[in-house]
């Protein structure tokens, strides 16, 4: 209201009633959300909720950021520490569905606690149970939030909660997909170095079967993907102490030593939530699985951490992509059928998301 209608008396009763319904209207219900958190003290001025200037970029380091370091500790201590549960920090929209991004107030060092474990899965057990009641139909799990050795990629809620309406995705088909498709075409062999996680067997398996050999540097790491590939294509399974193959899949765990062991003009191809240590200036570095948005998306304004604009982690969009396919089974867990990569790539590209090809390798020519 104006001041000086007020001081005089001037101001419309009739738009009373118009402010007290407006205030009245019910919250924006949304069709998916998905599930992020804090990864570095600086993410947290990377946020929308922090400033524009840095959201629209990609998350990096900034000089003047080492200057508010104690403003930071303070802020990271308050938000870390004293708040209990998730909150909204983004609303998209895409075709006929709303999509909100609720941030779990933890650094990602928070999850190799083992005290902070058990605080974290009841946030999360709580954000899925909250969502339910709102009658969302999907939540994708993302970063840290569906580690293995956290909750089983989400499968600790689905036991938990065997009639939950709603559906849980981990996104790991989609971001098997990606990577299997930034493979250069007429690759022959590829080397393996990481953690085996979900998404790592997906992809060696895939690779396996299109003929593709896969070499392993470590014993442990061929026994244990080996017993996930079935009948002739275990061939293409190849325990090597050889670091020559042009195409590198990294996940965790890629050390600086294995890095220069790497020939000049290698391509890493992530395959973790988490891009590695760039220390190759003669090499490529792919980023790690995403995907460019459709034009037609709404409200995109600020970068998923260290993505460019208007691109997403394969595991945002493939809860993106469940919720708009109406798919009515769960995408978490080791034990629970995996989504068919295939059918969620065409299902990706149909809905208008595209493979993303760094103009560095464009240049190269590394996408032949």
């Amino acid at each position: 209201m104006p001041m000086y209608d007020y001081i005089y008396g001037t101001n419309d009763k009739c738009s009373d009633s118009l402010y007290e319904s407006s205030l009245e209207q019910e919250e924006e219900k949304p069709d998916a959300i998905h599930l992020t958190h804090l990864t570095s003290l600086d993410s947290i001025y990377h946020l929308r909720l922090g400033f524009a200037s840095l959201s629209s970029h990609p998350l990096s380091s900034r000089f003047y950021l080492v200057l508010m370091k104690p403003i930071t500790l303070i802020i990271s201590f308050l938000l870390t520490y004293f708040s209990s549960r998730t909150f909204v920090f983004e609303r998209n929209r895409f075709g006929d569905i709303t999509l909100h991004s609720h941030l779990l107030p933890k650094l990602s060092y928070h999850y190799k606690s083992q005290q902070q474990k058990e605080t974290i899965n009841k946030m999360i057990e709580t954000a899925i149970l909250e969502a339910e009641k709102k009658d969302v139909r999907v939540v994708s799990l993302g970063l840290l939030n569906q580690g293995e050795e956290l909750n089983g990629y989400g499968e600790m809620y689905v036991r938990k909660y065997p009639k939950l309406k709603i559906r849980i995705v981990d996104g790991s088909s989609l971001a098997a997909a990606v990577v299997v498709h930034s493979i250069p075409a007429g690759t022959r062999e590829v080397l393996f170095r990481g953690q085996i996680t979900k998404v790592a067997r997906a992809i060696v398996i895939s690779l396996c079967q299109s003929g593709i050999k896969v070499m392993v540097i470590r014993e442990e790491e061929h026994c244990m993907l080996a017993g996930f590939i079935s009948g002739g294509c275990k061939e293409n399974l190849v325990l090597s102490t050889n670091y020559s193959p042009m195409i590198w899949l990294v996940g965790d765990g890629l050390s600086k030593e294995e890095q220069k062991m790497a020939k000049k003009g290698t391509l890493f191809l992530p395959i973790s939530q988490f891009p590695p240590n760039q220390l190759r200036k003669d090499c490529f570095y792919h980023t790690t699985p995403a995907m460019i948005i459709p034009k037609s998306a709404q409200n995109i304004d600020s970068c998923e951490n260290w993505l460019g604009r208007r691109v997403m982690s394969a595991w945002r969009v493939g809860g993106i992509v469940h919720a708009l396919e109406g798919w009515e089974e769960h995408e978490c867990g080791l034990d629970l059928p995996m989504v068919n990569p295939p059918r969620v790539w065409e299902a990706a590209l149909r809905n208008g998301f595209k493979p993303l090809v760094l103009p560095s390798l464009e240049t190269k020519g590394l996408e032949n």
